[in-house]
Order: structure tokens, then C-alpha cells, then sequence
């Protein structure tokens, strides 16, 4: 027997479905209703299906719930648009699209965007919903408006820090505290001024950052962003590395021997769903990439610390590797290799003669790409300026 579908309903701050009449006649009908003890105590008492708060924790519980009321007509609120950092996604991925019938009310996001006129399509979207608010450094830039989603009360406050800290104290806030509801208050200052005492658990940030320190979106970001032992591959190189990588929105990199992390970072940093995770083997560094990938917004950096190709062992199969230490270590190449999927990509770098052989051997036998580079930059030379060289990097790139 087939499990009967269930419908998610968008509700607003003040507890009203969409204006169609679709949603209401749903609520009535349902058997069941999910939601959180908030939501629930919203319905009016004419809405007479079973009441069902969410266990904690939700989402392991979900296959359950739903398996248990398969029979029944069952709903699920939603605060705002369900298929927008909510719990209509979350249900997609855990029950198939095919059991859903989705009633969208506007997003938190949406409505904000209408009380302050800001252009949605020129807005970045950041989720502290469930994310550190390190997160928000990759979209802040100067000029830029950004609406965050709030974990709760003190997210505003948590906000401001992290802005002053990182030289954005003049970054104006607005806090939109129940949107659409009769308690709707927006409250607005300076990241730096901000002593506004936590309010509503539910609001939604708006962060106009105005001037401040640029940060490039584009591989290749200064080697000062990083803090390092000195095991960074250097900026040019970078660049040059990034490319061969080829990133794509959606794939997973696995940064072998990761010294710094810049490559994975800079690899996230392309678009919010690219995935990484960094292999480092000395501890010092793992702790270095961490709070690198903090500074530099993709606190999501996946770090495991320990040796390649054993510590490969068990990670998620990668659609690109690259190898910026280890080369030549017995495995690590050959295990790269068949850890990628079909069409994935290997790029490794060389500087010493070792490595580079290594490199060459690979190349002789599987083909690909070698491509050398040699970096040389200007310095005081007395009072002139010349260059100084930067010890050559081969490149060795294949595809699988």
C-alpha cells in the first residue's frame, strides 16, 4: 500500500497559512499535525487533527514519525517557505519529493526584503540557522547587503562581533524581529555601537557592510590571508592550481598533505556547495587549517588529521584531489587514483627533484598534463629592485 502524501504548510509570525483557503482546508483535514510547540499552539482550536510537537533531535526521528502515520492525513508547518533552508527540504531528502505537496508562505527573507526595498537578486543569503557565524565572512565585501537567518536571540549580537573584529565595525544591522506578525520591530545600528539586548528568537539579520577590507573572490588570495609555518602554496601557484582543479558547484576536493589549507579553503570559497575536506598530518597544521578556514568564511572545511594514503581510508569518494604533499610517499598517488570517481581529476604539485620524478613516472604512464612555473617577484635590491625567484613548481595534471 501506498504511504499517503504529506502536505507542509507555510505559516507566518502571526500563525496565518497562504491567502488561497488550499492551506486552511488542509489544516482541517489533516489527521495529524507536526510542527514545533510554537507553531502548534498557533492553530486555532476549529483545527482538530492529533498535535504532534518535534522530538529532539529531529532529524533521525523523522523516518519514524512519518513511517508510524503512513496511513494517516498528515501535516507539517513550516515557518515561511518550506523549501528555503526548512523543513519541506529536510522532508524531500528523508521521505522523496513524490510523498510532498508543498503550500509555500513568503520566506523570512522575503518578507524582509520588502519591508527594507532591497533587490532580492542582488542579495546574498547566509544561514546561521544551524552554522557558525564564521560563516558570514565569505559574503562580506564592501558594498554588499546580506540577510542572515538567525539561530535565535543571540545571533544579532554574535553578528556584530564578529563584523567589528574583522574590521566591518561601520556595517549597519537591522534586526527584523517577527516578520509579518502584530510584534513585528525592526531594530537598526552600527556593528560597532550594537548594544541592543537579545529580543525574539525569531528574526532575521540585515547587514548593509559599506566600506571595509576587500577580499577577493577570485583564487589566488593574498598569502598574508593566511596564517602558516610557512607550508602555503604561494599565491601565483595558487591561482595556477585552482584552475587545473576546475572547480564546480556540488563537488567534493580532498587536499592532500594540506599544510595551510589554502586550497580547500579557496576551493570552497568558489560556491556555497562545493564540499572539501583537508588531510593533514602534523597536528600544529590541523589546527592552522581550522582556524584559517574560520578567518576566511568556509568554517565548514572538513580537517582530518593523519597520514595519506591512510587516512584516506573511509572519507567520501572525491570528484577532485590534489596533492600538495606526500607525493612521494609509497601509496599516496595510487591511492588518490583509485579513490577518485569516473571523469574526477588528480593535480599534484612538485618542488623538490624527488617529487617532480615521481611526477614524471606518473605522467610517463598515465598520461595527463605537466605544465612547470617558475614565480619570480620584484624586491629592494640596495636602492634598485629585482627579481627574486620562487623555487619552480611542476604540475602534473590527469583525469580518470
Amino acid at each position: 500500500m501506498r504511504s499517503a502524501r504529506v502536505t507542509v504548510v507555510g505559516i507566518g509570525a502571526g500563525g496565518s497559512p497562504d491567502l488561497s483557503g488550499t492551506a486552511t482546508a488542509a489544516l482541517h483535514d489533516a489527521e495529524v499535525i507536526f510542527g514545533s510547540p510554537r507553531q502548534l499552539a498557533m492553530l486555532p482550536d476549529a483545527v482538530t487533527g492529533m498535535r504532534r510537537p518535534w522530538p529532539s533531535p529531529m532529524l533521525p526521528a523523522l523516518p519514524g514519525l512519518f513511517e508510524a502515520e503512513r496511513d494517516r492525513r498528515v501535516c507539517v508547518l513550516a515557518s515561511g517557505d518550506p523549501m528555503f533552508h526548512g523543513i519541506g527540504a529536510t522532508l524531500a531528502r528523508v521521505l522523496g519529493p513524490e510523498r510532498l505537496r508543498v503550500l509555500p508562505h513568503p520566506s523570512s527573507v522575503s518578507l524582509a526584503a520588502a519591508r527594507l526595498g532591497w533587490d532580492l537578486a542582488r542579495t546574498d543569503v547566509v544561514s546561521l540557522v544551524t552554522a557558525p557565524v564564521a560563516a558570514l565572512g565569505r559574503a562580506v565585501n564592501p558594498g554588499r547587503r546580506i540577510l542572515v537567518l538567525s539561530s535565535g536571540a543571540d545571533t544579532p549580537a554574535a553578528v556584530a562581533a564578529h563584523l567589528t573584529a574583522r574590521g566591518w565595525a561601520e556595517a549597519r544591522l537591522t534586526v527584523l524581529e517577527q516578520l509579518g506578525g502584530p510584534d513585528e520591530r525592526l531594530v537598526s545600528d552600527t556593528a560597532g555601537d550594537w548594544a541592543t539586548p537579545a529580543g525574539d528568537p525569531l528574526n532575521v539579520i540585515a547587514v548593509e557592510c559599506g566600506d571595509g577590507p576587500r577580499q577577493p573572490v577570485v583564487a589566488g588570495l593574498p598569502d598574508d590571508a593566511y596564517e602558516t609555518d610557512g607550508q602555503l602554496t604561494k599565491r601565483e601557484v595558487r591561482a595556477v592550481t585552482m584552475a587545473a582543479l576546475g572547480p564546480v558547484p556540488g563537488e567534493l576536493l580532498w587536499d592532500v598533505g594540506a599544510g595551510s589549507g589554502s586550497i580547500g579553503i579557496e576551493w570552497l570559497r568558489v560556491h556555497p556547495a562545493c564540499q572539501a575536506v583537508a588531510i593533514e598530518s602534523e597536528a600544529d597544521r590541523v589546527a592552522t587549517i581550522t582556524a584559517n578556514a574560520a578567518g576566511l568564511g568556509v568554517p565548514h572545511l572538513r580537517v582530518v588529521h593523519g597520514r595519506a594514503p591512510e587516512a584516506l581510508d573511509g572519507l567520501p569518494a572525491p570528484d577532485t584531489i590534489f596533492v600538495g604533499g606526500g607525493v612521494t610517499r609509497d601509496g599516496v598517488l595510487e591511492k588518490c587514483l583509485e579513490s577518485l570517481r569516473p571523469g574526477g581529476r588528480l593535480v599534484a604539485n612538485a618542488v623538490t627533484v624527488e617529487s617532480e620524478a615521481v611526477l614524471a613516472g606518473a605522467y610517463a604512464r598515465l598520461g595527463g598534463e605537466l605544465t612547470r612555473l617558475t614565480v619570480q617577484r620584484g624586491s629592494p635590491v640596495g636602492g634598485f629592485t629585482g627579481w627574486r625567484s620562487f623555487m619552480p613548481v611542476t604540475i602534473w595534471t590527469v583525469t580518470r
